[in-house]
């Protein structure tokens, strides 16, 4: 079914469209991710259980030549150790100066584990070479990580890579979301904190996208735990898959394939201990140095866009005041009006 003004919505809100019999145009239709059966994930209650299920999936793939998407996080590096000598890539940006200390603690995981470090340099340039790739692969607008991971699938298979390593999923089967479990929500509230961009502050013809949260209403609250295991690991993994997609490369998300034994401890991350069987993991493989920060994977959509004065298609308002958005919703309407106009 064709519902431009639908799917414009639904991306500005979700980054996807939630409703997948709906299309922009009648020529594509968007890729949906579908999500692990719950039933087929291997069941964890400790950091031992993780180590020996990460093992056992990553010894499965070891006939491969295997590469790793390898930031500063505690994600990937427990993932680096049990790929001793394999090649990792890791994103680098504005001449090597943002976000440095991600940097040194992608260097110290590869010296760690004898990795083989490439940088993947990244610069507006690479995201416009990788844009409309993504997209067509989609059928929809993307998120602005997926031009760049296509980046890093590509010069991974320059080097022979036949299969990457991924820690995407961790923050969404272990309770990496800190900001959204912070409180139970009321149901308005949610929908603004959830919600990248609002439609019809944007749109000249918004559709209401309540109808998707509706189906989590508690009363005055909303059951966002349950909202996020479908919408946000949707986004977040369809993400990956569509870039890999891009390149014609095989992958693997360990942390995809696995689950809590246990009920999520929301009081544990409300204290500060989020992903807490991931920590306990990173120190076991880490014993000498702190778990570091948690941090998206970075992405200088700020200085991307910081001229950027905004869009000019007949679908958009033309009163959007630019200065009152940050980059990543800078981001959502451009990539939005570029896949427009590649279907006029």
């Amino acid at each position: 079914m064709i519902d431009k003004a639908y799917c414009m919505s639904s991306y500005l809100v979700f980054r996807y469209i939630v409703d997948d019999s709906k299309d922009f145009f009648d020529d594509m239709h968007h890729q949906i991710y579908n999500l692990i059966p719950e039933k087929n994930k291997v069941l964890v209650r400790n950091e031992f259980d993780i180590d020996k299920a990460i093992n056992t999936q990553i010894s499965k793939v070891k006939n491969k030549r295997l590469g790793i998407l390898l930031s500063g996080g505690m994600d990937s590096a427990c993932l680096a150790s049990y790929m001793p000598g394999c090649d990792a890539y890791t994103f680098r940006f504005l001449g090597g100066n943002y976000q440095r200390d991600e940097l040194d603690r992608a260097e110290y995981y590869a010296n760690k584990y004898n990795l083989k470090l490439h940088y993947v340099d990244i610069s507006w340039d690479t995201v416009q070479e990788n844009l409309e790739t993504v997209m067509l692969t989609k059928g929809a607008p993307v998120h602005s990580i997926e031009p760049q991971i296509l980046a890093a699938v590509k010069k991974a298979k320059s080097d022979g890579i036949e299969m990457m390593i991924i820690g995407d999923a961790a923050d969404y089967v272990f309770g990496g979301m800190d900001g959204l479990y912070s409180k139970d929500w009321l149901f308005d509230e949610f929908v603004d904190r959830y919600s990248y961009l609002n439609p019809f502050e944007i749109l000249n013809e918004p559709v209401s996208m309540m109808p998707a949260f509706e189906k989590y209403r508690q009363g005055d609250y909303i059951d966002y735990i349950e909202l996020m295991h479908e919408y946000t690991d949707i986004e977040s993994y369809a993400s990956y898959e569509n870039a890999f997609k891009s390149g014609n490369m095989d992958y693997l998300d360990p942390y995809e394939e696995l689950k809590m034994a246990d009920p999520l401890d929301v009081s544990r991350i409300r204290n500060g201990d989020s992903k807490y069987l991931i920590r306990a993991l990173f120190r076991l493989k880490y014993p000498d140095i702190p778990i570091p920060q948690k941090l998206p994977m970075p992405r200088p959509v700020d200085a991307y866009f910081r001229n950027w004065d905004g869009p000019k298609r007949i679908e958009f308002r033309n009163d959007i005041n630019m200065n009152a958005y940050t980059g990543n919703q800078k981001w959502l309407m451009y990539c939005l009006e570029r896949f427009l106009n590649m279907h006029k």
